[in-house]
């Protein structure tokens, strides 16, 4: 079976219309999970405790979808889209 692992992060966004954090080095990192829901619930605790600051946001990376460097790219990938 494949694992698709799940980053949570989180952390204080200089302003709440965009997703660059205010400290980079103040990132909160939840934890790796082992499937989506498991990441969700951990993403939704987080959020809801912070729910009453309007600057902190918290984010799910998909970590098994970052491709293998040593793969080539396809042209879309080059392009960045």
């Amino acid at each position: 079976m494949t694992q698709r692992l799940h980053l949570v992060f989180g952390g204080e966004l200089i302003d709440p219309t965009k997703n660059a954090f205010k400290n980079v080095d103040d990132i909160h990192i939840v934890g790796m999970f082992p499937d989506y829901d498991t990441a969700y619930n951990a993403w939704k605790s987080e959020a809801q405790r912070t729910v009453d600051n309007a600057h902190m946001r918290y984010f799910i990376a998909h970590i098994h979808r970052l491709r293998d460097e040593e793969t080539a790219a396809s042209p879309t990938e080059e392009l960045g889209t």
